[in-house]
């Protein structure tokens, strides 16, 4: 009996790390994959642009259009991801939380083939289309994956589930540092291999999903297939009881009756849904503006004042990305037991700490040079703290604050603010950098403040709770003096979740 036990843990032990990581590995991996592997290859784009421009016209480019076109082909990444974000939640009902996985892998292969024949082509607007691809493919992904893990991990382990997209992105990140290295493909003759290497996680992800379950939940609620949510159930969690599991789920499914899919503005006009949207849109925005995509944009200069040699600083880069990494491997243990609050409370207040001690050492280093030290420190402590709680539980917010009608319109509002969030600091931070100079990270350090204080004050902790629980909770909590049911309940019955 106890042989029997345990073996059919062991089964559902392994059919969800699969699921995980077949999600994961064409999911967000792609996104943390693409966004650091266009960094290497830099010098060697922007002389190919000039010299397409040059063979077309018979003049080289000026270099103020060299950078503009270069900007373009970096900016095309998260406007893509704006796409795919508002993509996100319309494949995600019509299709299913895997089969929304899947297809999405169509964006990748053509960014494939377009990067990997640029060269020989002579287009650099090959790389411009393909960026923008693989940008709809992260803007997809990062709203279906913490979905489709969320919705098929038990409630004790939801959290640490929905946790590993953000390992999936820093080990993108650490990935593409590694590959981008110029011992590898980071060369000035490899770099549209490096560009296309994308394709290897994306066809990984085709092999492996497909053998693996939908999410239960989706096929129950939104399908109404109690017989196939039963079935992904048992592939998921074994042979064990799941009565209890399927009598929440029902449970959802009862309260989810009569109602249609949400769309994206309707989060915004029912009171009934105020401190789910509140909660999304200010801890979204802290995430992105918070600073740390600006610390790696900062590190290879701080490393190269610092007295890392040139050839060296490629390693150092590779080590800030092996930092975030880390933690959200020891988020992902954590997080079951400190709770979603304590991770980003404190993740926000170390942040500020570090960014504080960094403005500091800056503003001292012509002084004291060995404050550049402290400031190399910094980095890879600010990156650390980032990744201990706003890197990974900000992304599982739109997944367990919002119920089966809203989640697919959720994720579309918190992949849209954070793409464009990332590139409006990605356009802005040079001219921040240049006007506040060793203050660049004050405005950041508001933005941390601002983040554990909502935290703190208005976000309620859902570790170890249903959906249903956390969804009634959130109802008291917008109607603090009223005792009736949800008031977003409709009496028109549709067959439909159609955005």
């Amino acid at each position: 009996m106890l042989h029997a036990l345990l073996r059919s843990r062991m089964i559902q032990g392994r059919i969800l790390l699969l699921t995980i990581c077949a999600a994961g590995i064409g999911g967000t991996f792609q996104f943390g994959y693409n966004l650091s592997v266009i960094n290497a290859p830099t010098s060697y784009i922007q002389a190919f642009t000039n010299e397409t421009w040059q063979a077309r016209t018979g003049e080289p480019l000026p270099d103020h259009l060299v950078l503009l076109m270069w900007s373009l082909i970096v900016s095309l990444y998260p406007l893509g991801g704006l796409f795919g974000a508002l993509l996100a939640g319309p494949l995600a009902i019509t299709l299913g939380r895997k089969k929304s996985l899947l297809v999405n892998n169509i964006f990748v292969v053509s960014a494939a083939i377009l990067f990997g024949f640029s060269r020989k082509a002579g287009s650099f607007e090959m790389i411009m289309l393909g960026r923008l691809l693989v940008g709809v493919n992260a803007g997809v992904s990062m709203n279906i994956q913490p979905m489709y893990l969320g919705e098929s991990a038990p409630k004790e382990l939801r959290g640490a589930v929905a946790m590993s997209s953000a390992i999936f992105t820093a080990l993108g990140i650490v990935m593409g540092q590694v590959v981008g290295l110029r011992e590898l493909l980071g060369g000035p003759q490899a770099w549209p291999l490096l560009l296309a290497s994308s394709l290897v996680p994306g066809a990984l992800q085709l092999a492996s999903l497909p053998l693996l379950p939908e999410s239960p939940r989706y096929l129950l609620i939104d399908c109404g297939d109690t017989e196939a949510c039963l079935a992904a159930l048992r592939r998921l969690r074994g042979s064990g009881d799941l009565a209890g599991e399927l009598e929440e789920l029902e449970e959802e499914r009862a309260a989810c009756q009569g109602c249609r899919a949400r769309r994206p503005w309707e989060l915004f006009q029912h009171r009934a849904l105020r401190r789910q949207v509140t909660s999304l849109v200010v801890l979204g925005s802290a995430m992105e503006l918070c600073g740390n995509d600006s610390v790696y944009a900062y590190a290879s200069s701080v490393f190269r004042k610092a007295g890392v040699p040139e050839a060296k600083i490629q390693y150092a880069i590779i080590g800030t990305g092996s930092c975030e990494l880390l933690t959200a491997v020891v988020s992902c243990v954590v997080i079951e037991r400190v709770g979603r609050r304590v991770l980003l409370i404190g993740g926000y207040s170390l942040m500020t700490c570090w960014g504080s001690i960094f403005t500091v050492a800056l503003c001292l280093q012509s002084s004291f040079p060995w404050t550049l030290y402290l400031a190399m420190a910094c980095i890879f402590a600010f990156i650390l703290s980032f990744g201990i709680g706003p890197a990974g539980v900000t992304g599982i917010l739109a997944t367990e604050l919002f119920d089966q009608m809203a989640r697919p319109a959720a994720c579309m509002v918190c992949g849209a603010l954070m793409w464009i969030m990332l590139f409006l600091v990605g356009l802005g931070f040079p001219f921040i950098m240049e006007a506040l100079s060793h203050y660049l990270y004050v405005p950041f350090l508001g933005v941390c403040v601002c983040g554990a204080i909502y935290t703190g004050l208005f976000l309620p902790e859902t570790k170890g709770k249903t959906f249903q629980e956390i969804s009634e909770e959130l109802h008291r909590l917008n109607f603090p003096r009223r005792a009736q049911g949800p008031t977003w309940r409709s009496l028109e019955v549709i067959q439909s979740t159609e955005l």
